[in-house]
């Protein structure tokens, strides 16, 4: 008997970015969501270097936002090229879709 598995996929959202990086030399990007939250979102494809504490532009389908960069991961290691940002207060939600229904389940 085969047993059915399922395996759960997040669309990677493009995003685009724009800020200053960690040599002050302002920067614009193409990158993607691969998670989201209200508040929060972890980039990747992130090829800017940039510093925790810095304030990133980020735009997804015409709607935009400014996020606070919280990490970044360590060049080296499987998160090399990702940031984990929060919205500040007082910006817009721009994701237009529900982060609990935004999976899609595969049956295997």
């Amino acid at each position: 008997m085969e047993r059915e598995t399922e395996t759960c996929l997040q669309p990677a959202l493009p995003v685009r970015i724009w800020g200053v990086d960690s040599y002050s030399r302002p920067f614009m990007q193409l990158a993607s969501v691969r998670n989201f939250s209200t508040f929060a979102a972890v980039l990747q494809n992130v090829r800017a270097q940039v510093r925790p504490g810095e304030i990133l532009d980020v735009q997804y389908e015409g709607q935009r936002a400014q996020f606070r960069v919280v990490w970044t991961g360590r060049a080296g290691t499987r998160a090399a090229g990702e940031i984990g940002l929060e919205r500040l207060p007082l910006e817009p939600q721009i994701w237009d879709i529900d982060p609990a229904r935004c999976g899609t389940c595969v049956s295997e």
